[in-house]
């Protein structure tokens, strides 16, 4: 995403999601399971649990199917054991992928991803292949309509925060992982919603796209890896013109 693309780019994501509701919610299953596996479930003492949950409440994820994942990462109920990876790659036209993939059958999404890149005309690389383009961080992008520039300056900034961008249509703030947690507390109690919270991988560098063809070819990959059921998020650093996602 690039930084004019990236509004466009989230609110034709988010568009996806909602018109298949039973995805991110598996996907959150995942997310809350894991976290509870890891430190429990009480997300007063979980920060991650904690941060997974509240954008589980912002998709309006129903409360039984909170309450399940959380137990099935604790043991309290039988589940599936689930395991993370992060595989990586290029897409059509040198674009650098970052692939984040929750299974519980590793040879199964291995083998699903590289199909997927081989048919979509990209290659799924190995291990530090193109990590080293992206820089992982806590990423907030919150609508224009929430709230002011003060306002999220003062809630952000001082949770420990490192970046407050403000683009056309939205804000975008930046920090370091350590502080995710610290931020989205912050967010909350200022009753500011962020439209996508997660930690993400950010391009340190773009590959531009200037072709309404190539941009096809590109998001193409990227919709079909959305689209495998044990991929959790796609990360690219394709700068995709605005009008040309919109025409998707």
């Amino acid at each position: 995403m690039s930084g004019h693309s990236k509004w466009s780019t989230i609110k034709r994501k988010k568009g996806a999601a909602d018109a298949k509701r039973g995805k991110i919610f598996s996907r959150l299953s995942k997310d809350i399971s894991l976290a509870a596996k890891a430190g429990g479930g009480d997300p007063d003492m979980n920060p991650k649990l904690r941060t997974v949950l509240l954008k589980a409440r912002s998709e309006n994820m129903p409360t039984d199917n909170i309450e399940r994942a959380i137990k099935k990462g604790t043991g309290e109920l039988p589940g599936v054991i689930y395991e993370e990876f992060v595989y990586e790659g290029y897409a059509p036209n040198g674009v650098a992928v970052v692939v984040e993939v929750t299974t519980d059958n590793k040879n199964r999404a291995a083998s699903e991803l590289r199909s997927t890149f081989s048919k979509n005309g990209g290659n799924l690389g190995g291990a530090g292949s193109v990590a080293f383009m992206f820089q992982r961080n806590g990423q907030f992008i919150i609508s224009k309509d929430k709230t002011d520039e003060e306002s999220l300056m003062d809630a952000a900034l001082d949770a420990g925060a490192e970046d407050l961008k403000s683009e056309h249509e939205y804000f975008e703030v930046l920090a370091p992982l350590t502080e995710f947690d610290s931020v989205s507390q912050a967010l909350a109690q200022a009753d500011i919603v962020p439209d996508n919270a997660e930690l993400a991988y950010l391009p340190e560098s773009y590959t531009p796209i200037s072709k309404q063809d190539d941009a096809r070819q590109v998001m193409r990959l990227i919709d079909a890896l959305d689209d495998l059921d044990d991929v959790q998020n796609v990360f690219h650093n394709a700068d995709i013109p605005v009008e040309f996602l919109e025409e998707e």
